[in-house]
């Protein structure tokens, strides 16, 4: 499904959209680990939240880089699938010249990892990929073997998809979901914030209380 949210021009870059998360309980099941879901299923996020201070995630009031320390803890600690920060150096996009792929976060067995891309116009949206550019890069320069060719941009552009039209959606919407995750797994939805039980009745199947 091409991803066609946001003012980002994604659909130029040629790229495919979905969300690739865990269950959310009964009301959105996951075959595996992880699953691709479409982006255009999810539920609609407040856009003023995503002021750059990331307050619901314990930022620090102020505009935050994408670096904070507070803000990497946040989502490492809540992370169901023991996701951790792992911040990259700019690494060329193999599809689009001039744009760069920027690694903030991975799975712990590196199913899926997810980037920062940006464009020569200035524009930044998050994606992932089930490949380590940076490892990829580096065995390029050292000429070994991958199981992937960076210099097919039709094939980079299958193993890239966007899911989210900026960095503070995607850290927003990541962890309502991981938190979610532990309150259904704990069977305790009391102490939900409204917002988060809005989000859980977008999937809320008939007869299941929200």
């Amino acid at each position: 499904m091409p991803a066609e949210q946001s003012g980002s021009d994604v659909s130029s870059v040629g790229f495919d959209s979905a969300w690739c998360a865990t269950d959310l309980g009964e009301y959105r099941p996951c075959r595996y680990t992880y699953e691709y879901y479409p982006y255009k299923s999810l539920p609609p996020l407040d856009s003023t939240d995503f002021t750059g201070t990331f307050q619901r995630l314990g930022g620090t009031g102020e505009t935050a880089p994408q670096a904070d320390s507070k803000l990497h803890r946040s989502l490492d600690e809540v992370s169901v699938t023991c996701c951790w920060t792992d911040i990259s150096e700019s690494l060329p996009s193999p599809v689009e010249p001039g744009a760069f792929l920027v690694r903030f976060l991975r799975d712990q067995q590196d199913c899926v990892i997810w980037y920062l891309y940006l464009r020569p116009s200035g524009e930044a949206f998050v994606v992932h990929s089930d490949l380590d550019y940076e490892y990829e890069y580096e065995a390029q320069r050292n000429g070994e073997q991958t199981e992937t060719n960076l210099d097919d941009p039709q094939e980079q552009r299958a193993a890239i998809l966007w899911c989210s039209p900026s960095f503070g959606e995607f850290a927003h919407r990541f962890w309502i979901e991981n938190r979610l995750w532990h309150a259904l797994s704990g069977n305790d939805l009391s102490g939900l914030e409204p917002q988060m039980r809005d989000y859980l009745r977008h999937y809320a199947p008939p007869g299941i209380p929200t």
